[in-house]
């Protein structure tokens, strides 16, 4: 059975597809978009998330820590996260949670073991949706996991940007019910230089997962100062109008609620012109989105706009 890196499970969630569902969001991905509020995912390895305001001084990180990653000066904490192998001993000593280790090694096995548990609360529609990060990335441990979980019957999702060769999305197609992709810019060269990677391997995917009847729920993250423009939105719905299998068109505003998370892993957080569309923004934009074949929603909610 294989084993793959985890954030975390987060259980009864009502945003991640239909019904109650258990998300498994694994860690790393191969884009690296600079609105992201789960950063933490960006890499793949484990790695350690540094809170100096809990930090109460006690200095039992350094006593722990045998790389000399922690170290107290007149300033106060210092963190070489160059040094640092992230064994998590000094995790386990910190009191004060100034120190979280975020990504765990799991075996498929012990994801599914904890989705059935949760079985109870998937009728008529819940069931496991696999997020991430991008899951592709650990393509085998999300097959073995969707292998599982189809066994027991359960409906199965899969949260991913879809920008991988078909023999790596293939294999997956007969144990997914649901796929929930991104499209976040139509333009090829404005999506290189926003994410690092070319789109055209997402829509080709997306073409070939419709001319399968799969099931297909499309989202864009709306950004202020990156797509949050009514040519950018219509560009994206006149190609999901070519699809006769997108059960909906969902339009997720920005939200500045990871910036912290940057501070902690050592990143560049969000660029200061990034700005949360406001709710007349978003209704011009879901207004422009709307196209007879398929059902436009705002932050979940299916839009009224007129």
């Amino acid at each position: 059975m294989s084993t793959g890196v985890i954030t975390h499970i987060q259980r009864f969630s009502v945003h991640d597809g239909p019904g109650i569902r258990t998300t498994v969001f694994l860690k790393g991905c191969q884009m690296h978009c600079p609105w992201c509020h789960n950063p933490e995912t960006y890499r793949r390895d484990p790695e350690i998330q540094v809170f100096p305001q809990r930090c109460i001084g006690c200095r039992a990180c350094a006593a722990a820590c045998a790389q000399g990653a922690h170290e107290f000066t007149a300033a106060g904490h210092a963190y070489h996260r160059n040094r640092c192998v992230v064994c998590g001993q000094c995790v386990d000593q910190c009191y004060a949670q100034a120190l979280v280790r975020v990504g765990e090694t799991r075996s498929a096995e012990s994801v599914v073991a904890e989705v059935l548990a949760d079985r109870p609360f998937y009728q008529p529609e819940g069931g496991v949706t696999i997020s991430g990060g991008e899951p592709l990335l650990q393509a085998e441990f999300t097959r073995d996991i969707l292998e599982q979980c189809r066994q027991e019957e359960i409906h199965t999702a899969i949260e991913t940007n879809l920008a991988w060769p078909w023999p790596v999305v293939e294999p997956l197609v007969p144990l997914v019910d649901l796929f929930l992709v991104d499209v976040k810019i139509m333009d090829d060269a404005a999506h290189r230089a926003w994410t690092g990677l070319s789109n055209r391997q997402t829509l080709e995917n997306l073409r070939r997962l419709d001319a399968l009847d799969k099931m297909l729920v499309i989202r864009t993250p709306v950004v202020v100062g990156v797509n949050a423009r009514p040519e950018e939105i219509d560009a994206i719905a006149d190609f999901l109008a070519t699809l006769d299998n997108v059960a909906q068109y969902e339009l997720l505003p920005y939200h500045p609620l990871g910036t912290g998370k940057y501070d902690a892993l050592g990143l560049d957080g969000p660029r200061p012109e990034f700005r949360t569309p406001t709710a007349a923004e978003l209704d011009a934009l879901a207004e422009q989105a709307k196209r007879p074949n398929f059902v436009v929603k705002v932050a979940g909610m299916v839009s009224t706009s007129t």
